[in-house]
C-alpha cells in the first residue's frame, strides 16, 4: 500500500498581491503525475485545502479538478479540514463523495471513523482529525480546560479506543492525520498562529501509538520523529520559505507496517530571491542573474534612500514584490520606529524633521530645515492672529 502525504494547498492564495491559481493548477498536475507514475493508492491532504473559508468559484473548481485527476489516476483521497477551511462547507456531500473514493473528515463526530484499506492479511486504518479549535470543540470532546494539547489528546483517546477494538479482531496498522502545531516544528511567516485563545504546541508523545502521523499546518517539509512528519505546503507562500524544498512524503506499508518514507519534490516554476545590498551593487553583480526571473524581496542598504528605488530595482528584477530599506551606518536613534521617535521629539521642528526622515529615508538638509522652521513660525503667527 502506497500513500502520498500532502497538506496546506491553500488554493486561492496570493503571493504579495500576485495570484497563484495557475501555479497551483500546475502543482496539481505534477502531483497527479506522481500519483500515476509512482502508483500511489491513497493521497492524504492534511488540512488547509483552501486559503479562505469562502473560496471563489474558480478555486472550488480547481479542487474539483484535483480530486477528479487523483481518482482518475487510480488513487483514493482522505482529506481533512484545516484552520483556513470552513469545515462545514468542505465536508458537504461527504457520504456521497466517499462512494467515489474521496473521504472527507471535517467533523469531530467522524474523527474515530477510519478509512479502512487492505494490507496483506490485515488492514490499514487512516484516521483524519479536522482542525480542532479548542473553544469550539471542548464540550463535544469532554475537555474542561480548552487548549490545543487537551483537545488533541481527547480526540486521539477516541481514536485509540476504536483502534484497540479493531486490533482485537486482527492486524491493523494506523495512520493519523492532524492539522496542528506539534512540538519541535519549525514555522514560516505564512502560517496563521494557532495559539491565540488556546495553549501552545502539542507534544509529540500524543502520537507515539501510531505507525505514522501525517501533519499539516507548518509550511516547511520536516521530520519531527521517525513516524511524525509535516509534508509542508506544495508552493512557497512567504520569503521565509525561499530555501525550502517543496513536495510531500511517499509512504510504503506492508504486512508488518510502515516499510519506508521517501521525499517527493514538486519544484516551483518561480524561485524566491532574498537580496540585500546597495542599489548599484545589486544592479551590477552578475551573481544575481538567476534572480531576474524570480519573485524578489530586496533590502537596500544605501546610506541615503535612492530616488525612484523601486523603478530602478525592477529594471533588472521585474518581479520585485517587496522593497525595504536598512541603511548602513544608521544610528540607534534612526533605527527606532517612527512612533518611538515621535514620542521622543522635543518640539514641533523635531516632529517635522523626523517625519521627513521616516518617509524619505534620509535626514533633512540645512535648506530644508530652514524651510520647515519658517513654515512653523508662519503657522504660529497665524494662530496668534486668530
Amino acid at each position: 500500500m502506497r500513500l502520498l502525504h500532502t497538506s496546506d494547498w491553500h488554493l486561492g492564495r496570493s503571493f504579495h498581491g500576485v495570484g497563484l491559481l495557475e501555479a497551483q493548477r500546475r502543482f496539481i498536475e505534477a502531483m497527479v503525475h506522481t500519483v500515476r507514475t509512482e502508483q500511489v493508492d491513497v493521497v492524504l491532504i492534511a488540512g488547509d485545502v483552501y486559503d479562505r473559508a469562502l473560496p471563489g468559484v474558480d478555486v472550488v473548481n480547481l479542487l474539483d479538478e484535483a480530486l477528479v485527476g487523483i481518482t482518475a489516476a487510480g488513487a483514493q483521497v482522505v482529506l481533512t479540514s484545516g484552520n483556513h477551511d470552513s469545515a462545514v462547507r468542505l465536508g458537504f456531500a461527504g457520504k456521497l463523495l466517499a462512494r467515489g473514493g474521496v473521504h472527507l473528515r471535517t467533523r469531530v463526530a467522524d474523527l474515530d471513523l477510519p478509512v479502512l484499506l487492505p494490507v496483506g492479511d490485515g488492514q490499514l486504518a487512516i484516521y483524519g482529525l479536522p482542525y480542532l479549535e479548542p473553544r469550539l470543540v471542548a464540550d463535544e470532546l469532554g475537555v474542561e480546560t480548552p487548549g490545543h494539547s487537551a483537545v488533541t489528546e481527547a480526540a486521539l483517546d477516541r481514536v485509540r479506543l476504536d483502534l484497540e477494538d479493531r486490533r482485537r479482531a486482527g492486524t491493523v496498522h494506523a495512520v493519523v492525520m492532524a492539522h496542528t502545531f506539534a512540538s519541535g516544528g519549525a514555522g514560516s511567516d505564512s502560517e496563521r498562529d494557532l495559539s491565540i485563545g488556546g495553549l501552545g504546541a502539542v507534544p509529540l508523545s500524543l502520537f507515539e501509538d501510531f505507525d505514522y502521523t501525517a501533519l499539516g499546518h507548518l509550511h516547511g517539509r520536516q521530520q519531527l520523529s521517525g513516524t511524525v512528519r509535516y509534508s509542508g505546503s506544495p508552493l512557497p507562500y512567504s520569503f521565509s520559505e525561499a530555501r525550502q524544498h517543496k513536495g510531500g512524503w511517499i509512504l510504503d506499508f506492508g504486512p508488518a507496517g510502515l516499510v519506508s518514507v521517501s521525499a517527493v519534490d514538486w519544484p516551483a516554476e518561480r524561485r524566491l530571491a532574498v537580496l540585500r545590498g546597495r542599489l548599484a551593487e545589486l544592479l551590477e553583480d552578475p551573481a544575481h542573474a538567476w534572480a531576474e526571473e524570480a519573485y524578489c524581496q530586496v533590502t537596500l542598504t544605501d546610506p541615503q534612500r535612492p530616488a525612484q528605488a523601486m523603478d530602478k530595482v525592477r529594471e533588472r528584477f521585474p518581479d520585485t514584490v517587496v522593497l525595504a530599506f536598512d541603511p548602513e551606518g544608521r544610528s540607534e536613534e534612526q533605527r527606532l520606529s517612527y512612533s518611538d521617535r515621535l514620542a521622543a521629539a522635543k518640539n514641533d521642528l523635531e516632529v517635522c524633521c523626523g517625519f521627513f526622515d521616516h518617509v524619505r529615508g534620509r535626514a533633512v538638509d540645512s535648506e530644508e530645515k530652514a524651510a520647515l522652521t519658517a513654515a512653523l513660525d508662519a503657522a504660529r503667527a497665524a494662530e496668534v492672529q486668530r
